[in-house]
């Protein structure tokens, strides 16, 4: 007789335990509800080709097969009064959005509109006037008074710049190129004595038109976004100040004293751009618009939960996919493999794609641009008396003339490096317009060389306040951090970043309460990249002994036989504290080794075609000065390695964005949509079904 009459439960057989939790698709709701839309779509054309066979009569021509392709869209209606691909990309937004510029624009649309990632704000101060120091910064006398051009900026810059000049020198005249031995001296004695010449403003046929602001402060608005934003007065009644949310690729936590506004900015500033230059204002349409979203390829967890968050629930659009950058930029250049190189305005970014998937050890993010080279070109123009000393790129209108003057003189062909007289006009609002003479020499072509020599470039600032307001994403389970890395970028860190005493301890960008010195000294020796290939391929002629292990997550070997000090710089916790800059041609050639892994084929694939892209690498001359650097540092590969641009004269800047439009109406992205349903119902989890790459 039993002691209690409540049942007995027996044990699980272990040998027959069995379950099909999660193993089959029609468990995932969102592959259940590609199946259910794919199911309605088959249901309601079936029934809309019965219903015109029986209104059909005798003798017509039949009527064609309306049965769905597995790979249509699905989903949103597109555009129904439009054809062919215009159509297919009428209700698709497409944003890029980057540290200087945000890129926007329908799918069907040919070019994008551009519009500086900036918004302007109601403050006290101006961004000049909270900042006190101007930009470049500039060393003063102990009496307060600045100090000679030459000292102005410290030895280490001079240093550098003079090392830069010599080696120039030498250069042009291994080359039979004329150098005269006075130019310096010539250049500095013209721009010392040349006084500008004021032109009325009534006489100025190119005079700015300035944002007008209403006078009475009360009646000013709240904030202002894009252009007009750059050309606010800097002393307007009530002052402005300038937030650009994201800087050197990250979010600007520097500027923020909360995240929320941080993320109410960049809102603001896409929500405004619909508005203005799609033509769409209003919010209650956009339900019927899907969006396709650029991402960095080595993106943050945290950036991309809080954008679609932001795009399906603050927006309301309908449905959001994503794609990473040089994966759009393939897709808009139309190449199956390339080596993407994305020169940026304050990061540059190269990574590895093949056959439709960017290599995810392959992806480097360098925290350098065009921003660096215009900010660099000035400290070497006023390093030589430049006329304009007052200058400061913290003021608007001085940042847009830095702007005009590197895209007019900088290059990089020694054929056009002698002194050659130059003028650019200085227009600032309430003030008469002011015409500068002076001379360029050898300033036009050391600016661009930094990207080759990036400890020319004010690096000291660009870690400032990081993760101030924003922790990295971690695992929900080990703490751990969790956001994507790649061997490539470990190995650029581990080259960046210098050897640590023993015992010693890193956090928030101190080492033992000094600053870290990969952010204020200059890069040390760096280990040739392509040292593995050689050795490799003579190893590869032996019929004696073992292949090297292909093991992605080994390191590359260090040069003069470093041992295992890498381990600390590659250790996750400590990736924030170390800034990752290198040589461009030392980071294409790293990205190339880790995506190739040693098959010879695919790293000929690589050099010959890198495809460089982005506004940063607009400079007259760079492409053929790249090759030139990179058949130097592997001359075995010279007859590979090839330089080029997008095909068909497509706009270098424009490409990425093109490649997302492209996306945007291909037929087979029905896979990436992520739609309100599934989003309210998973939150982020759903991109772990939803994105093309591993997330």
């Amino acid at each position: 007789m039993d002691l209690t009459t409540w049942p007995q439960v027996n044990m699980i057989n272990q040998k027959n335990y069995y379950t099909e939790y999660l193993k089959r698709d029609d468990q995932i709701l969102p592959l259940r509800l590609q199946q259910e839309e794919r199911r309605n779509c088959m249901t309601t054309n079936a029934k809309d080709r019965d219903r015109a066979l029986a209104q059909s009569k005798p003798g017509e021509a039949p009527v064609p097969d309306m049965e769905m392709d597995l790979d249509d869209d699905v989903g949103i209606d597109e555009g129904a009064g439009l054809m062919g691909q215009d159509a297919l990309g009428s209700k698709v937004i497409v944003l890029h959005p980057g540290s200087q510029n945000l890129r926007i624009g329908l799918a069907s649309d040919a070019l994008p509109k551009t519009v500086p990632m900036v918004i302007a704000r109601r403050w006290n101060l101006n961004e000049s006037e909270e900042e006190g120091e101007p930009k470049p910064k500039r060393l003063k006398m102990d009496d307060g008074t600045t100090m000679e051009p030459e000292k102005m900026f410290g030895e280490e810059f001079a240093s550098q710049y003079s090392t830069m000049c010599s080696d120039l020198k030498v250069h042009m005249r291994s080359h039979k190129r004329r150098v005269l031995p006075n130019s310096k001296e010539l250049i500095v004695n013209y721009n010392k004595r040349t006084p500008p010449e004021t032109i009325s403003e009534h006489n100025d046929p190119l005079r700015i038109d300035w944002t007008e602001i209403p006078s009475n402060p009360r009646q000013a608005p709240a904030f202002i976004t894009g252009k007009d934003a750059l050309r606010i007065p800097d002393f307007s009644n009530p002052r402005y100040k300038l937030f650009w949310p994201l800087r050197h690729g990250w979010y600007n936590e520097h500027d923020y004293d909360q995240k929320r506004a941080l993320y109410d900015d960049i809102a603001v500033i896409i929500e405004e751009a619909i508005k203005t230059q799609l033509n769409i204002p209003r919010k209650k349409d956009w339900p019927q618009y899907g969006c396709v979203f650029i991402v960095p390829d080595l993106y943050e967890r945290q950036y991309v939960i809080q954008v679609l968050d932001l795009l399906l629930r603050d927006f309301g659009f309908g449905r959001v996919c994503f794609i990473q950058e040089s994966l759009a930029a393939t897709f808009g250049a139309g190449y199956t493999s390339a080596c993407v190189v994305d020169l940026g305005a304050q990061k540059t970014s190269i990574c590895c794609v093949e056959e439709g998937m960017c290599l995810e050890n392959s992806r480097i993010n360098l925290k350098y641009g065009g921003a660096d080279v215009t900010e660099t070109f000035i400290k070497m123009m006023l390093f030589d008396h430049f006329p304009y000393s007052e200058i400061n790129l913290n003021r608007r209108y001085d940042f847009l003339l830095a702007e005009e003057i590197k895209i007019k003189f900088c290059t990089l062909n020694e054929g056009e490096v002698s002194p050659q007289p130059a003028d650019f006009h200085l227009r600032a609002s309430g003030q008469d317009t002011r015409k500068y003479m002076f001379k360029t020499y050898d300033e036009i072509l050391l600016a661009p060389q930094g990207y080759f020599q990036p400890s020319i470039f004010e690096n000291s600032l660009k870690l400032r306040d990081r993760r101030k307001l924003i922790d990295r994403s971690r695992d929900l389970y080990d703490g751990s951090p969790n956001d994507p890395v790649s061997t490539a970028q470990s190995a650029i860190i581990a080259m960046t970043a210098p050897p640590l005493p023993p015992n010693s301890q890193i956090s928030n960008g101190q080492v033992d309460g000094s600053e870290s010195a990969a952010i204020s000294t200059p890069l040390r020796q760096l280990p040739n990249p392509l040292q593995k290939f050689s050795e490799q391929e003579r190893n590869s002629h032996s019929a004696v002994g073992s292949p090297a292990p292909d093991d992605e997550d080994t390191p590359m070997p260090q040069a003069d036989g470093e041992t295992n000090g890498a381990k600390n710089e590659l250790d996750p916790s400590l990736r924030d504290d170390v800034l990752p800059i290198a040589p461009l041609d030392v980071a294409i050639l790293t990205s190339i080794i880790h995506g190739a892994r040693s098959d010879d084929r695919k790293t000929r694939d690589f050099l010959g075609g890198i495809m460089v892209i982005g506004g940063g690498a607009q400079i007259p001359g760079f492409y053929s000065y790249l090759e030139e650097r990179l058949k130097e540092s592997r001359p075995g590969f010279a007859k590979d390695i090839m330089i080029g641009t997008p095909p068909r004269e497509l706009d270098p800047q424009g490409i990425v964005w093109k490649g997302g439009s492209v996306f945007g109406k291909l037929r087979g992205t029905n896979d990436s949509w992520i739609s309100r349903l599934e989003h309210d119902r998973l939150g982020a989890r759903v991109l772990a079904y939803k994105l093309m790459w591993a997330w």
